[in-house]
């Protein structure tokens, strides 16, 4: 009997470590996906079909996390099949650069109320909720929802049994758009430039499918006419949220208009905004929001990386801004050939390979 009761034991033993073993190992794997995904990627709508349908209008909450980065999922699972040459996974779409800069705002709290007025994206409150009163929320609309209506308006995704309604937010209803037929009419250029890249790549697959052609698709093409879009959307959205910066530190609003600026710099490049490209710098940026009291370069909880990256982005915006733009400009046309563009992104990954800071170079700028 004792025999019994002890290889009883060692089989519920066995069970126990198996289970412990299996929900570890499903653990570990949540954990690798949420480090390669924006958080909440799983649980974010795949399907414009999954979003609500109300009064025959596929009704889409731009104010919440989760919908928001649904939105970017539809966009990156309708045009993977442009990027099967690069990798596998769709990981070489030039889009993930989108929805991993959103996972990494909410990540770090950034599309939180920032006044502190409303629980609204704080984890003691509503923590999916995007707050208007958030610099980095308002912004993102744009590199969001207008992509997203220009796919729409472009036919990424097919003849559509629904017209596309996004909800407004509680505030500042006239600084956004809410439709194709909205915003087309209120900022056509800007729908254009989103525009032109879905017809870039559409028109590369009607060339493949005529008998007589090969793919036109070029990815040098594309990440122009990508970064055209994203150029101009930062353009038209910074003036119009500059209000926003007040409710954030002084460190935290220089930094965001040090970042945007630094977005020019980077789109002259053609950067690859891939999963991993994308991954792999924005790892340099700060996880955390600026406070009164960070002083660039010397923020004891970041990296020499993450202090270096601050430190250069500061510069440069500056001194862009003392030469009165000619700095991007003379940028811009070095970046103008490929082969300027290749050694303006070796200087790029040598500036975030580094890992050395040396504090004269503080001195010096």
């Amino acid at each position: 009997m004792w025999a019994y009761f002890g290889i009883h034991a060692l089989i519920l033993v066995a069970i126990a470590t198996l289970n412990s073993e299996t929900v570890a190992a499903q653990r570990r794997k949540d954990a690798i996906r949420d480090d390669v995904y924006p958080p909440l990627w799983d649980s974010a709508p795949e399907n414009l079909l999954d979003f609500p349908v109300e009064g025959n209008k596929i009704v889409i909450n731009a104010w919440n996390y989760q919908e928001r980065l649904g939105v970017y999922k539809n966009l990156l699972n309708s045009s993977a099949k442009y990027f099967t040459a690069f990798g596998s996974q769709n990981f070489g779409n030039i889009l993930w650069g989108l929805p991993l800069q959103h996972g990494w705002q909410f990540h770090t709290g950034r599309l939180a109320d920032p006044s502190g007025v409303t629980s609204c994206g704080h984890e003691a409150g509503a923590l999916l909720c995007i707050s208007v009163r958030s610099w980095w929320a308002c912004m993102n609309y744009y590199l969001a929802i207008i992509p997203f209506l220009g796919a729409v308006e472009a036919g990424l995704f097919g003849e559509l049994p629904y017209e596309i309604e996004i909800l407004p937010p509680e505030e500042q209803r006239a600084d956004f758009c809410y439709s194709v037929a909205d915003c087309r009419s209120r900022i056509p250029k800007l729908m254009d430039e989103w525009k032109a890249y879905f017809e870039y790549l559409l028109s590369t697959e009607q060339k493949a499918a005529s008998p007589t052609m090969r793919s036109s698709f070029k990815l040098d093409d594309a990440l122009s006419f990508m970064w055209k879009g994203h150029m101009a959307s930062l353009a038209y959205a910074l003036p119009r949220f500059q209000d926003s910066l007040k409710y954030l530190s002084d460190p935290e609003a220089n930094f965001g208009e040090d970042w945007a600026s630094g977005v020019d710099f980077i789109a002259a490049t053609h950067f690859s905004t891939d999963l991993q490209n994308t991954k792999k710098f924005q790892a340099l940026l700060p996880q955390r929001m600026l406070v009164e009291g960070d002083v660039i370069p010397f923020i004891s909880d970041f990296s020499p990386q993450q202090n270096k990256i601050l430190l250069s982005l500061s510069a440069l915006h500056k001194t862009n801004q003392l030469t009165g733009g000619l700095l991007l400009k003379l940028w811009q046309k070095a970046m103008s050939t490929e082969a300027g563009r290749e050694v303006g992104r070796k200087l790029f990954e040598d500036l975030a390979a580094s890992r050395k800071f040396n504090q004269w170079e503080y001195i010096m700028i």
